[in-house]
């Protein structure tokens, strides 16, 4: 393998593990942290500067239902193939990074293409089942839905080159891109929004073009890094790395996808309680999942670590490095905590213009409850990121699948109990808390950190 140093690239397997993960995990945070905020920025301009804000905000919330399932599909393609490059990475095997990286683009591109069309086909038919009604809502929603299945080439790309990038130990590069890309995104959502009026449809466009910057970056970028790397003789498309990157990849799409699919059924839930609950929701869920998200970066970065650290047979720096995780990752829970519980109010009213009182309690009561378990499903992510990157996708999968269910289940009993909104918001709790406890339990059974472990070479 050629001199890493010109590729910005780093070795996960030496050094001090607090102070490498601090390094390494803070731009992938910041990652998180930049895009969710420009994903605020968006909501909070179409609520405040589109025509009848309040519906606005909602056709974006029942749209977005839709997009995290398509979203789900390149966030696995990420994940799935940062693990196997970090895989090879830290074996030192250049020939075989090439190879995976040949590989994914070849079989994430036609993943791609699929999901476009199941995009484009599905959009009505999805909103339907949300039980969106005919008229601003509806045609709102569809126009922004249609316009992200656009830009899906250039998610998927995008996401490839940073999961890449980041296997690499490369975590700044991914960082840079998306912040030219936000800075993009909040222009042209003023642009579009605010001075050309095009509303909805407007923030759809602001994305699409933010993303499609950000991907050619990434992709100029991950050429370079490619040739420092080396991986000469590297074949174009190697099968048995194809089916490595699908079983790895798969349990992430599933999970991205499932949650994002239960969340249909919950806002299906929601839509019936009343349009003014799922305006409050829609807020009130996208600030909670700031706090997520952002551990749930920093954890596809232990996963990375986990991966390269087993591979070259250093199990001891496994567990070091989950503590880590663990700690960085539960001071960022406990910051949302804190933000969510004394400033409910201020961070809904940030979103909506002349919202409805019913939008504003609903809002605040799912954030005051949730907020209150963000230390709960954080064990829970670093947890499944510690299985993941050690190749227990089974323990992950069973663990993402119980919160799901357990959340849409509870969600639909406790609403026809008579606790309305409010069943919603326990739904969560309840369904967190029992999936941390799975998650823990696989972690501890990871067979590379018990006594006596026998590893097995790497083929």
């Amino acid at each position: 393998m050629k001199e890493r140093t010109k590729a910005k690239t780093i070795d996960l397997t030496k050094g001090n593990v607090w102070k490498m993960l601090l390094f390494y995990s803070l731009p992938l945070l910041g990652s998180a942290m930049v895009q969710q905020a420009y994903s605020l920025v968006d909501l909070i301009i179409v609520g405040n500067f589109a025509a009848d804000g309040q519906n606005a905000l909602t056709a974006v919330g029942e749209a977005t239902i839709i997009v995290n399932i398509l979203l789900a599909f390149a966030l696995g393609c990420n994940g799935g193939c940062s693990v196997i490059v970090s895989r090879y990475f830290g074996a030192k095997n250049s020939q075989k990074v090439r190879e995976t990286v040949n590989t994914a683009m070849i079989s994430f591109a036609i993943m791609c293409a699929v999901v476009m069309v199941l995009g484009f086909a599905l959009a009505k038919p999805s909103m339907y089942a949300l039980d969106v009604d005919e008229g601003f809502i509806l045609d709102n929603a569809l126009s922004y839905l249609n316009i992200y299945v656009l830009s899906m080439p250039f998610v998927f790309l995008y996401n490839v080159g940073c999961g890449i990038c980041s296997a690499l130990g490369d975590s700044k590069s991914p960082f840079l891109f998306l912040v030219f890309s936000s800075v993009v995104n909040v222009g042209l959502d003023f642009l579009f929004v605010c001075a050309f009026h095009w509303d909805v449809a407007g923030a759809a466009w602001a994305t699409l073009i933010s993303q499609a910057a950000a991907c050619v970056l990434t992709v100029i970028v991950l050429v370079r890094k490619l040739r420092e790397v080396g991986g000469e003789g590297a074949r174009r498309f190697n099968k048995y790395i194809c089916r490595d990157l699908i079983i790895t990849s798969i349990p992430i799409i599933l999970q991205n996808s499932f949650v994002s699919v239960g969340n249909l059924f919950v806002q299906k839930k929601i839509n019936l309680i009343s349009y003014d609950a799922a305006a409050g929701f829609t807020t009130a869920f996208k600030l909670c999942q700031i706090a997520n998200v952002g551990v749930s970066t920093m954890t596809n970065g232990l996963a990375n670590f986990c991966s390269q650290n087993k591979a070259a047979g250093e199990y001891k720096r496994i567990k070091v490095g989950y503590l880590a995780v663990l700690v960085y990752a539960m001071i960022t829970s406990l910051i949302f905590l804190v933000l969510c519980e004394l400033l409910p109010l201020p961070l809904t009213m940030a979103f909506i213009d002349n919202p409805t009182q019913e939008a504003i309690d609903c809002s605040i009561l799912f954030l005051q409850i949730v907020s209150a378990f963000l230390p709960v499903v954080c064990v829970k992510i670093v947890s499944d990121g510690a299985v993941r990157g050690c190749g227990g996708n089974l323990g992950f999968t069973i663990s993402t699948f119980t919160d799901l269910i357990l959340r849409v289940i509870f969600v639909y009993i406790l609403v026809d109990a008579g606790m309305g909104f409010a069943g919603v918001c326990w739904a969560w709790a309840i369904g967190w808390s029992i999936s941390m406890f799975i998650a823990l339990g696989f972690y501890i059974a990871i067979p590379c950190l018990r006594k006596n472990y026998k590893p097995k070479n790497l083929e």
